[in-house]
């Protein structure tokens, strides 16, 4: 145990090692560049009728400015203090309408300079309310689809931190607001009122991962209370008439029920927390008249700050309505005190409570996993409900009579990772008062689905009988294409709409009516340049027997025979057996769409890549599966290689690998447990586990429960044995719980420290991923540049100085 003594002392030595002084901005070649910031195809939303489509247009990336705009980090949040909203660029740019049938298109006019977010189409198709952020706020906005006209209802004030306005089944909308007259920001005072403190009195468990952006001081919690409180107004579409229903408090949640008699709210209670976030802040949930009068506390929620590792609160949780009746409440209850590692027959438990809401709960289901959510079908009250055994992986779907006395019914058990197995999901429409059911045709369940297969993916829709679980195929996608159904376009499965892509099609969207298709948009290929490309599922194996997949990019022009460098992109996963991790997860027939920081535009500089390159880590106790996982990761990155080789594009030298987050880790590891690669990009990873002492990614374990493991799962510890040059790439706001920018600035210190070759690139204003232009050219930059230097060369000089 020697070892674990000097951990701290290790990780302070390296914090103080200086970093280089900040440079200019760099970009990549210019076909790259120029491919990068083109505008991407619009996103699409489809009406409920299944008549209308809604394009929404969008900016390729904002300028790093638009990230820089000042930031409130509150209880994990990011906030923008100036419009009282989430701090985000701006993406929606313009919308336009298009009729499905006759494929007519009709611009939205849209005030100058617009920001549009927050979309809801009303239950009848006949509107869509969205918020456009101004300079100063948020203006609420409506557009009827019949004129094509949109207008401004409430022209500042709307708060969407928690909740997006939505439509009540009267067809008025239910909007939370800023309060009237809340007064000014609270200023920071320059003398503290005193010390932060905070508590721990024995005896109880508080295993919480690494949040970050938490409340520090009396300060933060008095700006987070300013900026998240909201009135709940509702609001007369036609006329923009408001009236106040619900006193202001933190609402975090606010739904009208489908008879519109009632509002279910929850909302957020003092005291308030410096180690989670504001999501296990205390919570009371309540029903209220539609006039606002209270009816019923339903559910008051302590501060949740000791649950165990992967543990969920005791008493009421995920309380909602019943979406076929008119005011029925259900929701789930721990009884195992909400902590796995119970064992028992019972995990969860559901209930139901009607109005007016002060009589006993009825119990209408023993679970015997963790309860994972429900989903109502069409015209019946029945639901389907659906748990989770975090062991085994296996998710049950069980039908589960709400009003009667029909026992449950399990219809589907699988393992979650067969993807082979997946049943499907349900199609989804909307009843009368705008809530989310299934599609039920004559006692059938529509599902649609990848349909994952040993020859990549077949999407399908398909009737599942309710009553006697069997399965009939509607549709099955066929040829040299990949397309699946994204939903109906009327009232049956005869007419439903497709997302259709090929290799020479970059996506488009079709309409279906028997064995009649036609595309109803012709968005262009958004880099021909890129047209040569050559993509290919592949398979093979690890030296165990576990097979492998891979999706091959060959770059324009590519002869076969010729040796090319290659870059194996990756991230692990864990497993419970060989069988469901080598299962195919793609399709031969997509097209090869690049964009963004993507490792594929290594194409363009004559590179192979092996994207996707399976890492699975199998275990049959999901406890220790990670007792193994250096091993497993290495021999199928030897397994890579290995098949490039074979397949004769590549010379098993010239190679580099790479990962994103959980992938740089990954990366980090093979650089310093193999002499696999000759470099390595490892992007917003984590390095030090030391550094999540309550688990990480699949990681069940708390560090004092296994020490060594944590030690041996940690590439910072193992940074002297990195001889392969690295770059560290990391957003220097990076809000992803566990990938502290430190974790990237320490690794670059271990490895200069102990005589490696590395390189560090902290991105002013990105997170976890990177949005603003600046940021993503000079990331492909410095990618390019890295591995044109320590990959591509057919002989790599031994570079003269430890680390740049």
């Amino acid at each position: 145990m020697k070892n674990f003594v000097s951990l701290a002392a290790l990780a302070a030595a390296t914090v103080a090692t200086p970093l280089a002084a900040q440079t200019a901005y760099d970009t990549p070649p210019a076909a790259i560049a120029d491919i990068v910031t083109r505008a991407p195809s619009p996103g699409v939303m489809i009406s409920p009728d299944g008549k209308t489509m809604l394009l929404m247009e969008r900016e390729a990336l904002p300028p790093v400015s638009e990230l820089a705009k000042p930031m409130e980090r509150l209880a994990g949040l990011r906030l923008d203090a100036a419009i009282n909203d989430r701090h985000n660029p701006r993406n929606v740019v313009g919308l336009s309408l298009q009729d499905i049938e006759t494929g007519e298109v009709r611009r939205v006019a849209l005030p100058a300079n617009a920001d549009i977010s927050d979309m809801n189409w009303s239950p009848d198709g006949s509107k869509i309310v969205f918020t456009n952020t101004l300079a100063d706020g948020m203006a609420l906005m409506v557009l009827d689809i019949a004129s094509g006209q949109a207008k401004t209802v409430m022209r500042n004030g709307v708060n969407a931190i928690f909740a997006e306005p939505r439509w009540t089944p009267d067809g008025e909308l239910l909007v939370l607001t800023i309060p009237e007259g809340r007064g000014a920001k609270p200023v920071e005072s320059l003398t503290p009122v005193g010390p932060a403190i905070q508590d721990a009195t024995g005896g109880e468990e508080a295993q919480t991962r690494t949040y970050q952006d938490l409340l520090k001081d009396a300060h933060d919690e008095a700006t987070f209370e300013w900026l998240v409180t909201s009135q709940p107004k509702l609001i007369d579409p036609a006329s923009g008439e408001a009236r106040n229903v619900l006193p202001a408090r933190i609402y975090t949640e606010i739904a009208p029920s489908p008879d519109g008699k009632y509002l279910l709210a929850s909302w957020l209670e003092k005291p308030f927390s410096y180690q989670v976030p504001y999501y296990r802040f205390p919570t009371t949930t309540a029903v209220f008249t539609a006039d606002g009068d209270l009816v019923q506390t339903i559910a008051e929620q302590p501060l949740a700050d000791n649950l165990p590792v992967q543990g969920v609160p005791t008493g009421r949780r995920s309380v909602g309505w019943h979406p076929n009746e008119g005011s029925l409440l259900l929701w789930a209850d721990a009884q195992d005190g909400g902590d796995p590692r119970v064992e028992t027959d019972v995990r969860d438990a559901v209930f139901t409570l009607s109005a007016p809401f002060d009589g006993t709960p009825r119990e209408i289901a023993k679970l015997e996993d963790r309860y994972s959510g429900w989903f109502g079908m069409e015209n019946t009250d029945d639901i389907i409900l659906i748990d989770y055994d975090r062991d085994t992986r296996e998710v049950r779907q069980t039908l589960t009579d709400v009003t009667g006395n029909d026992a449950p019914r399990v219809l589907n058990l699988r393992n979650v990772q067969d993807a082979y197995a997946d049943p499907g999901n349900p199609i989804f429409v909307r009843n009368e008062a705008g809530y989310g059911v299934a599609k039920v045709e004559e006692g059938t369940m529509l599902l649609s689905g990848m349909g994952a297969s040993p020859d990549g993916y077949r999407p399908f829709l398909r009737r599942f009988d309710i009553a006697t679980t069997e399965t009939t195929e509607l549709w099955r996608n066929e040829g040299e294409s990949f397309e699946y159904v994204i939903d109906l376009a009327g009232d049956s499965a005869d007419r439903f709409i497709t997302y259709y892509e090929s290799p020479t099609n970059p996506g488009n969207f079709r309409l279906r009516e028997g064995d009649a298709a036609r595309f109803v948009t012709d968005f262009p290929d958004p880099h021909p340049e890129l047209s040569g490309i050559e993509r290919e599922l592949i398979t093979y194996k690890r030296d165990d027997g576990v097979d492998l997949t891979a999706t091959l990019y060959l770059p324009p022009n590519y002869k076969e025979g010729d040796k090319l460098p290659v870059v194996v992109w990756a991230y692990p996963r864990e497993f419970n057996n060989a069988a469901t991790a080598g299962q195919v997860r793609d399709s031969n027939y997509r097209f090869t769409r690049v964009g963004g920081y993507s490792h594929l535009f290594f194409l363009m500089q004559g590179y192979a890549v092996l994207d996707r390159a399976a890492m699975p880590v199998i275990g049959d106790d999901p406890e220790t599966v990670n007792d193994t996982f250096i091993e497993q990761i290495v021999a199928s990155a030897q397994a890579a290689v290995d098949e490039t080789v074979r397949r004769g594009f590549g010379d098993g030298k010239r190679v580099g690998v790479g990962g994103h987050s959980y992938g740089a880790f990954m990366t980090a590891h093979l650089l310093a447990q193999s002499d696999i690669f000759r470099a390595g990009i490892a992007r917003s990873g984590a390095y030090n586990r030391t550094l999540t002492p309550f688990g990480f990614q699949s990681e069940r374990r708390i560090f004092w429960d296994t020490p060594e493991t944590y030690y041996k799962l940690s590439p910072f510890m193992a940074a002297n044995k990195i001889n392969e040059p690295m770059l560290l790439i990391h957003g220097e706001k990076d809000n992803n719980s566990g990938t502290f920018p430190q974790q990237s600035e320490r690794m670059f210190a271990a490895i200069k420290g102990t005589g490696g070759t590395a390189r560090l690139v902290m991105l002013p204003h990105e997170s976890h991923g990177y949005r603003g232009r600046e940021s993503v050219l000079h990331t492909l930059a410095e990618m390019i540049d890295w591995f044109d230097t320590y990959v591509k060369p057919e002989e790599v000089a031994e570079p003269d100085v430890a680390a740049e």
